[in-house]
This record gives structure tokens, C-alpha cells and sequence, in this order.
């Protein structure tokens, strides 16, 4: 908590990852007054058949910045590149210290099941960056102490709704974005360079149609909202007690844990 208010940040691997899955929460708790933040690791550099890596990264950096002030949310400068997101010590050193600095309530990341590696590895990365919240001896790049406040991770939906070796994952929480679809698809649409992008290398067909078919899908298998966002919630050792569960008692109504 900074200044008395609660604060959630959102990890991912490239932009427009935070505008698929994690977007529509982002907003619900910034409209129950929340400080919402935003990082995505990777600067998107491969994100383009025609520009050269540099002018990738900053057309990039303008969409993402766009995306995160239509949210609201505190910008946080990438520190990686597409496909270089590894799990090592650099990248950790540099993940704790953003989580050091913001101070979390709530980690929202990737699901540790995805189909590709830096939305697995950024994961992980988050996890691990969150558990060093009360080590003072842990060495961040740049050095920054940490919170010593109990942190909460959760874990989003992978695209697709099922692992890399297509077996179906099934969310345990589910967000109501409902009253959010227009906020969620003007951020989406701040990533104009993607549309090509991913037509042509994921077959995507349109990503704005994608995310809301799949906020659609997930909110069908909530049994109770029309667009929903699914969460898991990571396992509480070494993060908070057993029986923390900030987002739902945050968000009340537009929370639900039931599966019916």
C-alpha cells in the first residue's frame, strides 16, 4: 500500500499481453480505487516483417504507453526483447526492483502454462520476483529495499484457454469485465502495429475479435457475467497468509469463485 491506497501491478512479456488478459481487471480495480501499474518485459521488437528491430521497439513503445494511459495505469519501461526473456539473474534483479519500488498488494502474470515460452518464463520471473518482498538481502538492479508487506499472485488465462499441449485450463476466479468491453478494446487497439503482425504469424485473424471472443468464452464458463477474465491464484507460502484473497474481497460482486 503506497499513501494509504492499495496497488496492483500487472507483469507481462510483450505489449498488448496485459490488454488480452489482464486489462478488464486492471480497470475494475482502479474503479475501486486502486493505483494500477503496467510492465511488460519485452520492448516487442520482433513484432514486425517489414521494420527494422529499432523502429519496431519504438512504434512500440508509443502503442504501449497509449494502452496504459487509456487504463490509467503507471507505465513502467521494458528491460528485455522478444524471445530473450530468460530466466536469469539479471532479469530477476531487475523485475524485484520494479516490485520493490511499486510495492504490490496484487502480482497479476501469465499463466505458468501458455503457448510460448517468455509468457512461461515471465511468469516464473514474477513469482520469484514477488517472493523476495520481505528479503532485504536479496540484491536488486537497481538496489531498492523491499516492502515487507504480503504480496498476492495470480494468474491469468493462457491464450487459446488451454496449455501448450492443448489440454483445456480452467480459471477458479472470474472478473466481471462486462461494463468494461469498449475500455478493454480502445486499449487493445492502441497496438495498431499488431494487426498485420499477428494475422500473419499467429492467425489470429482480428486480435480485437479474439480477445472478446475469448472474454466471452471465459465468462460462459463463469455461469454468471457475459465477458469475464479468469484468474488462479497462486499457492500463499512464502507471499501471504492462507486465506488471502485481496482480489476478491476488492472487487465483491464483480468477483465470483464459483464454477456454477
Amino acid at each position: 500500500m503506497i499513501g494509504g491506497r492499495r496497488t496492483v501491478i500487472a507483469v507481462a512479456a510483450h505489449p498488448d499481453d496485459i490488454e488480452f488478459v489482464m486489462a478488464g481487471t486492471l480497470a475494475q480495480l482502479k474503479e475501486v480505487g486502486w493505483d494500477i501499474h503496467y510492465l511488460n518485459l519485452s520492448s516487442g521488437n520482433c513484432g514486425s516483417q517489414s521494420l527494422e528491430p529499432a523502429e519496431v521497439e519504438r512504434v512500440r513503445d508509443g502503442e504501449a504507453r497509449e494502452a496504459a494511459q487509456i487504463l490509467g495505469a503507471t507505465f513502467h519501461e521494458p528491460f528485455s526483447r522478444d524471445l530473450e526473456i530468460l530466466y536469469d539473474l539479471r532479469h530477476l534483479r531487475r523485475l524485484a526492483a520494479v516490485l520493490h519500488g511499486v510495492a504490490p498488494d496484487i502480482v497479476l502474470t501469465h499463466s505458468p502454462e501458455d503457448y510460448m515460452e517468455d509468457h512461461m518464463i515471465t511468469s516464473r520471473l514474477a513469482v520469484t520476483a514477488a517472493f523476495t518482498h520481505s528479503m532485504p538481502n536479496f540484491e536488486t538492479d537497481p538496489p531498492i529495499a523491499p516492502p515487507n508487506k504480503e504480496v498476492t499472485v495470480y494468474h491469468a488465462m493462457p491464450h487459446g484457454l488451454c496449455d501448450g499441449l492443448r489440454q483445456k485450463v480452467v480459471p477458479n476466479c472470474f472478473v466481471d469485465v462486462s461494463n468494461l468491453r469498449d475500455l478493454k478494446l480502445k486499449a487493445l487497439s492502441a497496438h495498431q502495429s499488431q494487426q498485420s503482425w499477428l494475422d500473419a504469424s499467429q492467425g489470429l485473424n482480428s486480435y480485437l475479435r479474439t480477445m472478446d471472443e475469448q472474454d466471452r468464452e471465459v465468462g460462459r464458463l463463469s455461469g454468471k457475467y457475459e465477458f469475464s477474465e479468469g484468474w488462479r491464484r497462486h499457492f500463499h507460502l512464502g507471499f501471504n497468509a492462507d486465506d488471502a484473497d485481496p482480489l476478491a474481497e476488492a472487487l465483491g460482486k464483480k468477483c465470483s469463485l464459483d464454477l456454477t
